[in-house]
């Protein structure tokens, strides 16, 4: 299977004064195509770091992120944004929907950043949102919107641009059990085409959910679960 972003002995420390902290210890894993992982982990554990590096939002300290074929460390800021905005997908726990915007100019909006033109970004738009059931709404604010609609509208944005990684941060923590399993119903979806969707949750409902699951705990990630990951 096609291996869409990889961490190879890859690690995160941040010094305050005389002090190391390590958030993430060395990491190996590969997240692919057509598969939803899961990286489950209580808070703190290193699951949102682990995220970070894959989306290109953080460098590692030590070892290698690369992100469809592109090792990510010696690029600069500029080629790191276009990697961000070309490559992957982000789709946050609040949402982070633009108010004044209605649901259709949210989701345009990455493709406006792509230069692409309005006649267009709108079509691709519209088709990003009849894939999470949402084209019904495309003219409502966030505010008129649900929890679980808003993640909808949210999970389009990141879809529109046709990214070949998803990385999703806590998406369900502020949904109910019925949006929970829709708004997970349509990222599993996602995942069968063609691409890498990795979701950072503390949440056990999910699991059901996932092809593949990396536990993190202690700045530790690994496939194998810990007697720690039995939490709650």
């Amino acid at each position: 299977m096609e291996v869409v972003a990889s961490l190879t002995n890859a690690s995160k420390q941040y010094k305050t004064g005389d002090t190391v902290i390590t958030a993430l210890q060395p990491t190996t894993c590969e997240f692919r195509k057509d598969e939803l992982t899961l990286i489950i982990g209580p808070s703190g554990s290193g699951k949102t770091t682990l995220l970070s590096l894959l989306g290109c939002v953080i460098f590692p300290t030590t070892g290698e992120v690369t992100i469809c074929n592109q090792k990510i460390n010696d690029l600069g800021q500029n080629e790191l944004a276009e990697v961000r905005l070309r490559n992957i997908g982000f789709v946050f726990q609040s949402f982070n929907l633009l108010a004044p915007l209605n649901g259709l100019e949210n989701v345009m909006q990455p493709l406006l950043l792509q230069r692409v033109n309005k006649k267009e970004a709108r079509q691709r738009a519209e088709d990003a949102l009849q894939k999470v059931n949402m084209l019904d709404r495309m003219y409502n604010l966030p505010k008129m919107l649900s929890g679980g609609q808003q993640q909808r509208v949210a999970i389009a944005r990141a879809l529109v641009t046709n990214p070949s990684l998803m990385l999703c941060d806590e998406p369900t923590a502020a949904l109910d059990i019925k949006s929970v399993a829709i708004v997970m119903e349509e990222l599993k979806m996602l995942s069968t085409t063609g691409k890498s969707v990795a979701v950072v949750t503390h949440d056990l409902r999910l699991k059901p959910f996932a092809d593949r699951i990396i536990y993190v705990n202690n700045g530790v990630a690994s496939e194998q679960p810990s007697e720690e990951d039995s939490f709650h």
